[in-house]
């Protein structure tokens, strides 16, 4: 497995996971803790979510087809770091409309970063290991995210809300700091690792 799916396939599972953490109860974290929350809002929040990221990454898959590796990353950091400010606005929201806010930023970031990874993930898989590079990262994803939704119940219920969400801002801001070694293996190679992944699947093993 060469060093990129590596990177992108860790720091992946690091947001995924963290925000499994908190899927389970922003519900209830909506109804009980906000002004105007309510079940009928929880709901609302994520169809806004799905909007933003829908109209986003359609489009922008077109430019991440067309850019080359330097470029992609520097969209995937943002986009991701953009998705690990999201706990923190839940933290200081005291309205149903400061999660309204947060979920159009969530759809921003991951509309950028979903087909970039994608992107990037794709044209590094090695030949004749496609397969099994995908089903590892489904089941180690699945896993986590398993683990985390009932560890995140268990936070919120002893802990806190909030307690909560800043760890999982803090572990998908981890994620978003996984993916500077791929812009910083990408200057020292001194190539653009272009879009051929067969070739470029057998330079990146050297980095």
């Amino acid at each position: 497995m060469n060093r990129v799916i590596k990177f992108l396939m860790i720091s992946d599972i690091l947001v995924l996971t963290s925000f499994g953490l908190i899927d389970p109860i922003l519900a209830i974290f909506f109804k009980e803790d906000l002004v105007g929350g309510s079940i009928l809002m929880a709901g609302l929040a994520g169809t806004i979510f799905l909007l933003v990221k829908s109209s986003i990454q359609l489009p922008f898959s077109k430019y991440v087809d067309s850019h080359t590796y330097p470029s992609l990353i520097k969209w995937l950091i943002l986009g991701t770091f953009l998705i690990s400010t999201v706990p923190f606005i839940y933290i200081f929201s005291k309205s149903i409309y400061g999660i309204f806010l947060a979920q159009v930023i969530f759809g921003i970031g991951s509309g950028f970063a979903y087909p970039t990874w994608l992107g990037l993930w794709s044209t590094h898989l090695d030949k004749n290991k496609e397969s099994f590079e995908w089903s590892l990262y489904s089941t180690l994803a699945g896993l986590g995210t398993a683990l985390t939704a009932v560890v995140g119940a268990a936070l919120a219920q002893w802990v806190g809300f909030n307690f909560t969400f800043i760890l999982v801002g803090i572990v998908s801001f981890v994620g978003c700091l996984m993916l500077f070694e791929l812009d910083r293996r990408e200057k020292k190679s001194g190539f653009d690792l272009g879009r051929n992944y067969q070739k470029r699947s057998k330079l990146v093993g050297r980095i």
